[in-house]
């Protein structure tokens, strides 16, 4: 039995977690979660100090390794935050470097998606697969690859990034981009494609249940949307429409290009899956190759809420796993 720890640096909260690993399960024993104090040295300082806190409490004789989940960019192979635009001052922060010298033991960093790809792949909706796509689709859209029975992060860690594929000319901007796959298939999207066709509908006397006036455009979010369409409402229901024809024409592109067993869909799918999986089934079958998407199945998370916690652990399970790498290599 392995104890390792898991640390989730978010842009609002962070959290840090033990658990507790018996051959392919494992067990979150404790996690304690907090706000993201306003300069990495404080949040470095208050994660550690909480982890201290956890293994002084669980009477945790021997750490085996610390994985850390957090938004990109950021430089895995030489545990470096770069610049998270969600983490202001987080600027080639050396957090591998620094746990390794505090605890003297495996440490490893992966951006969010890719943490949650490897823990879907590992515990969640992808276990057995070799070949398995995870798509974040929360406040943002991006993707972990699992090819070849193995994480594919690419060249410099930016594999991955299709929250910035255009999938038209003019649309919501996400990503930087306008028409973007984020820009369609995210929270912040569909919150603005929701602000404008209600602006328009308010204009034309005819307001949605999500917003009855202008004044209250800004505080439209895509949690907002998805109740009034699941109540009915008809311009919500349209948005949704526009989501997920857009998001079945994107998972074409991946089926195409990637050929996985599994599409791994997190957050608002799994929220709004009755509402988008018809609309994104229908655009798949009309676009994608038949023989490849025969053999691929689109889903939602096996772990629903957790991903975030099972996140940080499978990279402690990463950490570990290249650490034996290293001294089987030095052993030769």
């Amino acid at each position: 039995m392995t104890i390792i720890a898991g640390l989730d640096i978010g842009g609002t909260k962070c959290a840090v977690l033990l658990g507790r690993v018996d051959g392919d399960e494992i067990e979150t024993i404790e996690r304690i979660q907090f706000l993201t104090p306003d300069t990495p040295e404080k949040a470095i300082d208050h994660m550690t100090d909480t982890l201290d806190s956890l293994i002084k409490t669980h009477q945790v004789s021997e750490l085996a390794a610390i994985g850390i989940s957090c938004g990109g960019p950021l430089d895995s192979k030489r545990g470096v935050v770069v610049s998270p635009p969600n983490l202001p001052g987080w600027e080639n922060i050396e957090i591998v470097r620094i746990l390794e010298e505090q605890y003297s033991i495996p440490v490893a960093l992966q951006n969010d998606a890719n943490a949650g790809a490897m823990a879907e792949w590992r515990w969640g909706a992808g276990k057995g697969t070799e070949n398995m796509i995870f798509l974040t689709f929360g406040t943002g859209m991006g993707a972990g690859l699992i090819l070849n029975g193995q994480l594919y992060s690419g060249t410099n860690d930016l594999a991955g990034e299709v929250g910035h594929i255009r999938l038209a000319e003019d649309g919501p901007v996400g990503f930087g981009k306008a028409g973007s796959f984020e820009g369609f298939c995210s929270g912040g999207g569909i919150a603005r494609i929701a602000a404008k066709m209600a602006e328009e509908a308010i204009q034309q006397g005819n307001p949605p249940s999500y917003c009855d006036n202008l004044e209250q455009l800004n505080g439209i979010t895509a949690k907002k949307v998805g109740e009034a369409a699941n109540a009915g409402d008809p311009l919500a229901r349209k948005i949704f429409s526009i989501v997920g024809f857009r998001l079945g024409r994107a998972l074409s592109t991946l089926v195409d290009i990637l050929n996985p067993e599994k599409i791994v869909i997190g957050s608002i799918y799994g929220r709004q899956q009755e509402l988008l999986e018809p609309i994104v089934l229908k655009e798949l079958k009309k676009e994608a190759i038949p023989l490849s998407l025969s053999v691929c199945e689109v889903t939602t998370t096996g772990l629903g809420e957790k991903i975030g916690d099972y996140a940080s652990f499978s990279v402690a399970l990463l950490a570990l796993e290249k650490a034996q790498k290293r001294k089987n290599a030095g052993s030769v």
